[in-house]
């Protein structure tokens, strides 16, 4: 089960995530964008860590309300509400328990995604934020590290799409041939959520090797 604990554990590690990856992000979405997907996730990112810190939410879904309503009110362009709307999405459908299994996870991501694609218009295979997140949140089922490739490997699948949604669709064509920067945010953030599970499976680990010594 997963307690609030975890979620703060992965806002701050999806935070970390964007701090070091912003230079590149916004390096994608200079030629199809506005070259600002960088600096606008670290600036909500850093705003979300703050405000968790100051006011600790006391269930994963609360983590995730807070957080995303943090990104809807901080961040400008299109990322701020679609990032927003999936986790205030997720985390009001995790609901008011304190804790969660994996199960309850996937299935508030899976309405997170649905919320985001309805707020966008948009489809896997549009070159959105969605070819990392639907392919992503469908190997949940898997492990939480599966989610993690699948998202990083429908990030590198935009490269040959042509955008029909966002800034990028504007260039029709020459929109050809770009890594969609949203999409590879959208992998950072199941990446962070991978490697926060992956942490807690080894201290799990290590606890169960010191009570058997």
């Amino acid at each position: 089960m997963r307690d609030a604990e975890f979620f703060l554990r992965w806002m701050t590690v999806a935070g970390d995530a964007v701090e070091r990856e912003a230079d590149r992000l916004t390096e994608l979405d200079s030629p199809i964008g506005d070259a600002d997907h960088g600096s606008n996730l670290l600036r909500g990112f850093t705003a979300v860590r703050a405000a968790l810190a100051a006011d600790p939410a006391a269930s994963p879904g609360a983590v995730l309300v807070l957080a995303g309503r943090t990104l809807i009110s901080t961040v400008g362009g299109a990322s701020g509400p679609l990032y927003g709307t999936l986790l205030r999405r997720t985390g009001k459908e995790l609901g008011e328990a304190a804790e969660v299994s994996d199960e309850d996870l996937r299935k508030a991501l899976y309405a997170g995604v649905g919320a985001v694609a309805q707020l966008g218009g948009a489809a896997p295979g549009d070159k959105t934020m969605l070819d990392a997140l639907v392919p992503g949140v469908a190997a949940l089922s898997g492990s939480y590290r599966a989610a993690a490739d699948a998202a990083e490997h429908g990030a590198r699948a935009t490269v040959p799409m042509q955008a029909r949604k966002g800034r990028a669709s504007y260039l029709g064509e020459r929109s050809i041939g770009h890594q969609d920067p949203g999409a590879t945010s959208a992998a950072l953030l199941l990446g962070a959520l991978a490697d926060v599970a992956d942490a807690d499976t080894d201290t799990d680990t290590d606890t169960d090797t010191a009570d058997a010594s």
